[in-house]
């Protein structure tokens, strides 16, 4: 690495107001030396000295999550910011590694459980509860302080590994699987906003880079790892992770909570007042501030709409089913009373005017969302697809389907380091989206059994390199077009349209699956095999005890590839609405300061 470059890495970012001139302020004492060569200097004028002045102390007026953060990185040193960012990749490196074992063991898990179809619903229902989480937890961090809500979310994850390791039936197991998914996914949150907190605005790319970088590692070792876990126990694969996040994710509690003590010592926080309400008042407060009517109308509306989809063709009447109808009314409802009391009646809204208002912020969510609709209209069942079609192995299917995580990993700090270099990041999706509808087009003219899995790796790795340079562009873009005291609420704003996409994507996925997939094994399958058609359906473990070359194989082969096409076709269609979104975006210059202190 260049040595100009990596001087850069870590620095001090207060800003000199004299910047051209010689000179050095304030003393410790409050007065301003100043040596000057320019003789027509007169000397500081009282506004340079106040902004000299509020360099050195956070900010007042910001929430008090966003102050406590700031002070905290105004009288740290060097080492503890290495030491945190250390800890931040750890923590990436956990989930990294528990989230490729879920997703190469939840096709096995689940059929153990005879409900393989079922996949989608848990993805679903996950996605849509870690979107409502995402606005209460910013709310979280910025009105008390980013280490409570970061150990809530550790606790949440835990409970979910535990319950995913003890489970005996598919209900538990689907109620582990929420829990796990709120706490990863606010852990991870958490460590985006204290990235946030803790970088500059130019080097937020590079930043976020560094901190999911254990993607390149847990790619194969994850995969390999699960594959170990499913010939001895899958339920260790949950439980030992139990016991390596808290072991984790308890130094970097301890680290934020010892540097906040430090700033309270050294006077950089004022102490805090008493705000004089009752319990009742503050149970009021919280439940106005949180919007817990619109978290409840979005999470059951979305809930209620969207699993109809998935499971409306395993219902006796198919859509004519009372249960499918009601739950599509009450849920439309649901959304409808949302906008209602958002637009009209919440006092603090769920979704901020402020940020829908912003073309930068929208367009950027706009992205995600729609990116990830069209990743989770096939990706669900990808895993299955390779095992059946190809007969790869767990860890084999898990190397392929990781291509993702190793390649963007890596070429996420090319991506950082254009947008460090040019301070821009809009042109970059003019070459992303086109790529990403490249790749994901030509995976629907190779999902056809007489190609080899080597098209479908090359479609991969041009998917990788698309979609790791669009996650990072959308962080920092909403990053930019808001400052500190708004930075936790705009990675929410588009972390909630992220998980909505990919609820949306799911339900997708779950509807073409239930409703092509039964067609075509009743029409592939040989006539032997017509009668176990349902069983076939339901249980991984059996299409794949048919071997390869057999007739029942053959026919569901022909049937995943038809299933798995029209996926495809959707997301490509979905996909193609981005090239509106990127060109609504403005093209922010990273040239603002945004945070203070010692940061990357």
């Amino acid at each position: 690495m260049p040595m100009a470059i990596r001087k850069k890495f870590f620095r001090s970012n207060t800003t000199d107001p004299l910047e051209g001139s010689s000179s050095s302020y304030p003393t410790e004492n409050g007065s301003a030396e100043l040596t000057t060569h320019d003789p027509d200097f007169k000397g500081p004028t009282e506004d340079v000295v106040d902004q000299a002045a509020s360099e050195e102390f956070p900010n007042e007026e910001a929430q008090e999550g966003v102050t406590h953060a700031e002070a905290v990185t105004l009288q740290w040193t060097k080492p503890s910011l290495i030491c945190a960012y250390a800890l931040m990749w750890s923590l990436y490196c956990v989930n990294a590694f528990q989230s490729s074992i879920t997703n190469n063991l939840s096709a096995y898990i689940t059929s153990g459980f005879e409900a393989h179809s079922l996949i989608p619903v848990i993805a679903i229902v996950s996605s849509i509860m870690g979107a409502a989480t995402y606005m209460p937890l910013a709310k979280v961090l910025n009105l008390w302080d980013r280490s409570w809500g970061f150990l809530l979310m550790v606790c949440f994850a835990i409970l979910g590994l535990i319950l995913s390791a003890t489970c005996t039936g598919i209900g538990t197991y689907c109620a582990a699987q929420v829990f796990y998914s709120i706490g990863f996914a606010g852990l991870i949150f958490c460590v985006d906003v204290i990235t946030a907190d803790t970088s500059t605005l130019r080097d937020r790319g590079l930043a976020y880079a560094f901190t999911s970088s254990p993607y390149i590692i847990s790619a194969y070792g994850g995969s390999a790892a699960a594959e170990k876990f499913y010939q001895s126990n899958w339920r260790w694969g949950y439980g030992c992770f139990a016991i390596v996040l808290p072991a984790v994710a308890a130094p970097m509690f301890l680290l934020l909570k010892y540097h906040l003590r430090k700033a309270k010592r050294a006077g950089l926080l004022k102490p805090k007042e008493k705000s004089g309400r009752t319990l009742q008042q503050s149970i009021w407060y919280y439940v106005i501030e949180f919007d817990i009517l619109g978290v409840f109308l979005l999470t059951a509306g979305l809930a209620l709409f969207l699993l109809p989809f998935t499971i409306a063709g395993s219902t006796e009447n198919d859509w004519k089913s009372a249960s499918i109808i009601v739950m599509l009314v009450i849920g439309i409802l649901c959304l409808i009373g949302f906008c209602v009391s958002e637009r009209y009646f919440a006092p603090v809204p769920f979704l901020q005017w402020e940020m829908l208002s912003s073309r930068t912020v929208m367009g950027a969510c706009l992205i995600d969302a729609t990116y990830q609709i069209a990743y989770y209209c096939w990706a669900d069942y990808f895993t299955s697809y390779l095992y059946v079609v190809f007969g790869t192995s767990i860890a084999t299917a898990g190397y392929i389907s990781s291509i993702f995580d190793v390649v963007s990993g890596v070429w996420l700090f090319f991506v950082g380091f254009a947008i460090r270099r040019t301070r821009r990041f809009q042109w970059l999706l003019f070459i992303a989206v086109p790529v990403y509808l490249l790749g994901v087009g030509l995976m629907i003219y190779f999902r056809r059994p007489q190609w080899s899995v080597g098209y479908t790796i090359m479609c991969q790795v041009m998917i990788a390199f698309a979609g790791g340079t669009m996650i990072i562009v959308q962080q920092v873009a909403v990053l930019a077009a808001a400052d500190h005291n708004n930075a936790a609420s705009s990675l929410a704003f588009l972390n909630v349209f992220g998980n909505m996409g990919s609820a949306v994507g799911s339900s997708i996925s779950g509807a073409v699956w239930t409703h092509t997939l039964p067609a075509a094994l009743k029409k592939y399958l040989p006539a032997s095999a017509l009668p176990d058609w349902e069983a076939i359906y339901d249980d991984v473990d059996m299409q794949l005890s048919y071997p390869i070359g057999s007739a029942t194989r053959t026919g569901i082969i022909n049937a995943y590839a038809e299933a798995q096409t029209r996926m495809l076709i959707a997301g490509t269609a979905i996909m193609a609405t981005s090239l509106i979104w990127m060109v609504l975006m403005k093209d922010i210059k990273l040239t603002k300061s945004q945070t203070k202190g010692v940061l990357f």
